[in-house]
């Protein structure tokens, strides 16, 4: 019972911090903690609507529409050898939001945002022709980096923020261990690529 109780909850801390999220939560952290804050809220749903529709929507459909094609069970998606479909879907999703938000002159920084997530699953789709990273984790470093990164843009002490993201990156890592997802080693290197990623062009954007 002991266990199936702690199975549930790796369970839900793994739905609750799907990696394709982490784009968005950056841009509504943005929106309500910073200075940011003061852009008109037509222009604020428009980046939301926008980052939602390429990092979660349409990444989500076109990864379950290609499961069902597929006849695959969720558990049978989440093998190494079948995730190269589901990162080429998120991989050009991700390529067209950033595409418009080019096109649009969005603030750089914005486009960091998203070149962070570009490039991290560039590093994810290399890695798994022979190795499988913990994508979840990679969203929650990158969530952990870029809070870091826009602090030190910012001039602001995030130790609170910080804290707590750290404590849900060590309950979703040992949730992903837990469901015999992923090694400790994945699981630490997908942190690494997302917090490396997310600071690094999320500063070389504000430059």
């Amino acid at each position: 019972m002991e266990n199936r109780t702690l199975i549930q909850i790796a369970k839900l801390i793994s739905t609750l911090f799907m990696p394709l999220y982490a784009p968005l939560w950056v841009f509504i952290g943005l929106f309500l903690f910073s200075y940011l804050s003061l852009l008109p809220w037509s222009y604020k749903l428009f980046v939301l609507i926008l980052v939602y529709l390429f990092t979660i929507l349409i990444p989500t459909s076109g990864i379950s529409i290609f499961r069902t094609f597929k006849k695959w069970t969720h558990l049978e998606l989440s093998h190494r050898e079948h995730r190269h479909m589901p990162y080429i879907i998120t991989l050009l999703s991700y390529a067209t939001c950033l595409t418009i938000m080019t096109k649009l002159n969005t603030a750089m920084f914005f486009r960091g945002v998203v070149m962070a997530g570009l490039i991290a699953q560039i590093i994810c789709i290399t890695i798994n022709a022979w190795w499988k990273v913990s994508t979840h984790m990679v969203g929650i470093g990158g969530l952990v980096g870029a809070l870091n990164a826009f602090s030190i843009l910012f001039l602001y002490n995030p130790v609170w923020p910080f804290c707590t993201l750290l404590l849900i990156s060590g309950a979703l890592g040992s949730s992903r261990i837990i469901l015999r997802q992923h090694s400790l080693a994945q699981v630490l290197v997908g942190f690494g690529i997302g917090y490396v990623c997310a600071m690094t062009f999320i500063l070389i954007g504000w430059m």
